[in-house]
C-alpha cells in the first residue's frame, strides 16, 4: 500500500486473502440495511464493494453473473447477491446472502405496516401520505421512461409497448396473458426480423480492472459450482418440498380458499412473472390483491408502494405490505391477534415470492459457470421488456387517477396533489434527484398542506 492510501501496482497484482464465511455474513448483513435506491442503486453498491474495494470478484465475472440474473424473473439485485454468495461459500453462502438481502426489509416493513394500519388515520400520518401519493405517481412514470429509453429501440418494440398498454388499460386483459403474447411475438419476430429483437443483456463492458480478484477472470470454477445431475436433482426435490409442505399445511388448516392459502398460491405465480422488475409485476399484484381478493384498497396499494420505496431491499418487498394488510384486515387468526396475523401473512408471502429466486440460482448457477462469455437476451425476453413499458405506464395512469380524482371523475380535481406530482416529476426528470429525497420533500409538503392549508 502506498503512503497516499492508494493500492500500489504490486499490491493489486495479488488477489486479496481468502474470505471467511463470517466475513461474508457480516457484509451481506450490512448490505441488507444499506441497499436503497432500487436495483440500479443496489447493483452499484455491490459493484463498488465487491469488485472495486474488496476485490472478491472480478468485473467480468460480476457482469457474467448479473446478465444471468437479468434474464430470470425476480429481483435481479437479490439474485446477484445470492449468486456471488453461492459462488464463494457453496449453497449456504448463497442462502445467507439472499436471505440477509431481504430480511431487514421484511422486519422494517412489518413495523411500518403495523404503524400505517393502526395509526394511518391520525392527522400527522394522513398528512405525510397526502404528499407521498403524488410523488409515487411521478416515480412510477419515471420508471416507465427509464425502462422505455433502454428497451424501445425501434418501431416494432414501440408497437409492442403500445399494444400492451391498450391490452391492460382498455381491454383489462390479465398480466400473464400480456406477457405470454409478448413472448410469442418476440419468438416469431426473432425469426422473421432478428435485427429488430436483438439487444444485449450486459449492463456494461467488462473492460475495467481493479486488480487481481479472489474470483478472477480465469479462476477455475470451484468444485461445488460445477454442474452435476445429482446436485440438480437434490435442489429440485428440496425446492418442491419447500413449496409443497407449507402449501399443503395451509390447505389442511385453512382450506384451499382460505386467505393465507390463496396468498401463497397467488404470490408463487407473481414470483414467476416478475420479468422487468417490481414495477412490471405491480399491475398483476394490483389485479389480484385489490380487485380479485380485496386484501387492500387502491389507496392502500399506493401507500404500500411508497413505503417500499423508502425502505432498503428489493422494491418487490411491497408484497410484504400487501400480505400484512391482507392478514390484518381479514383477521385470519381472529380479532384478538391482528398484528400476529399481519406479520405471519407478510412472512408467508415473502417466502413464496422469493423461494423461486433461490432455486433459479442454485439450480442454474452451475450451468452459467460452465461458460464465462456474456449472455444475451433472447428475442422473447426483448419483447417482454417492451411490453413491460406499456404495463408500467398503465400503472402510472392508475395511480394518477386515484391521486388526482380521489372521489372518481365525478368528484373534484385535486389541484394541490397535481402540483406536488408536477414538482416531484421536475425533481426526478430535470434535476435527477434521489427518489428518497423526493419522497421526503413531498411528505413534508403534504403535511404542511394538510395541517395548515386544507
Amino acid at each position: 500500500m502506498s503512503q497516499s492510501g492508494i493500492p500500489s501496482a504490486a499490491h493489486i497484482e495479488l488477489p486479496p486473502p481468502a474470505v471467511s464465511f463470517r466475513q461474508a455474513f457480516l457484509f451481506w448483513l450490512k448490505l441488507g440495511f444499506i441497499s436503497f435506491g432500487g436495483p440500479a442503486g443496489q447493483i452499484s453498491i455491490m459493484h463498488q464493494e465487491l469488485v472495486e474495494n474488496r476485490r472478491w470478484i472480478s468485473e467480468r465475472r460480476f457482469l457474467h453473473a448479473l446478465n444471468y440474473c437479468m434474464v430470470l424473473p425476480g429481483p435481479e439485485a437479490q439474485q446477484l447477491a445470492t449468486y456471488i454468495g453461492w459462488l464463494m461459500h457453496r449453497s449456504w453462502g448463497g442462502i445467507v446472502a439472499g436471505v440477509l438481502f431481504v430480511l431487514p426489509s421484511l422486519l422494517i416493513l412489518i413495523a411500518l405496516s403495523w404503524l400505517y394500519i393502526a395509526f394511518g388515520n391520525l392527522p400527522l400520518v394522513a398528512g405525510l401520505f397526502y404528499g407521498i401519493k403524488p410523488a409515487v405517481t411521478a416515480i412510477v412514470l419515471q420508471a416507465a421512461h427509464r425502462i422505455g429509453s433502454r428497451a424501445l429501440k425501434n418501431n416494432a418494440l414501440w408497437a409492442i409497448a403500445a399494444a400492451s398498454f391498450v391490452a391492460i388499460f382498455a381491454l383489462q386483459l390479465p398480466f400473464p396473458v400480456i406477457i405470454a403474447a409478448a413472448a410469442l411475438t418476440g419468438y416469431i419476430g426473432g425469426r422473421i426480423a432478428p435485427d429488430r429483437f436483438k439487444t444485449g443483456g450486459a449492463h456494461g463492458k467488462a473492460d475495467q480492472s481493479f486488480g487481481a480478484a479472489l474470483i478472477d477472470d480465469h479462476t477455475p470454477t470451484p468444485t461445488h459450482a460445477q454442474f452435476r445431475w445429482s446436485t440438480l436433482s437434490w435442489i429440485a426435490i428440496a425446492g418442491a418440498l419447500l413449496w409443497s409442505l407449507p402449501m399443503g399445511l395451509l390447505t389442511v388448516f385453512y382450506g384451499w380458499h382460505g386467505a393465507l392459502t390463496q396468498m401463497g398460491w397467488f404470490f408463487t405465480k407473481a414470483a414467476l412473472l416478475t420479468f422487468g422488475g417490481a414495477y412490471a409485476v405491480l399491475p398483476y399484484v394490483y389485479q389480484g390483491a385489490v380487485e380479485h381478493y380485496g386484501w387492500l384498497t387502491p389507496t392502500q396499494m399506493i401507500d404500500g408502494l411508497a413505503l417500499g420505496e423508502t425502505t432498503p431491499g428489493p422494491l418487490i418487498m411491497v408484497v410484504a405490505f400487501v400480505g400484512f394488510v391482507g392478514g390484518y384486515v381479514k383477521a385470519v387468526f381472529g380479532p384478538d391477534s391482528l398484528f400476529l396475523a399481519g406479520a405471519a401473512a407478510a412472512a408467508l408471502v415473502t417466502w413464496f415470492t422469493f423461494l423461486p429466486s433461490f432455486l433459479f440460482i442454485l439450480a442454474g448457477g452451475p450451468l452459467i459457470e460452465a461458460t464465462h462469455h456474456d449472455l444475451k437476451f433472447t428475442a422473447p425476453l426483448t419483447a417482454i421488456t417492451a411490453a413491460v413499458v406499456g404495463v408500467i405506464l398503465n400503472l402510472a395512469v392508475f395511480f394518477g387517477y386515484h391521486v388526482l380524482w380521489p372521489q372518481g371523475f365525478g368528484g373534484a380535481f385535486d389541484w394541490l396533489s397535481a402540483l406536488i406530482a408536477l414538482a416531484a416529476a421536475v425533481a426526478l426528470f430535470r434535476f435527477k434527484r434521489n427518489v428518497i429525497h423526493v419522497i421526503a420533500a413531498c411528505a413534508v409538503s403534504g403535511l404542511v398542506l394538510k395541517m395548515w392549508v386544507l
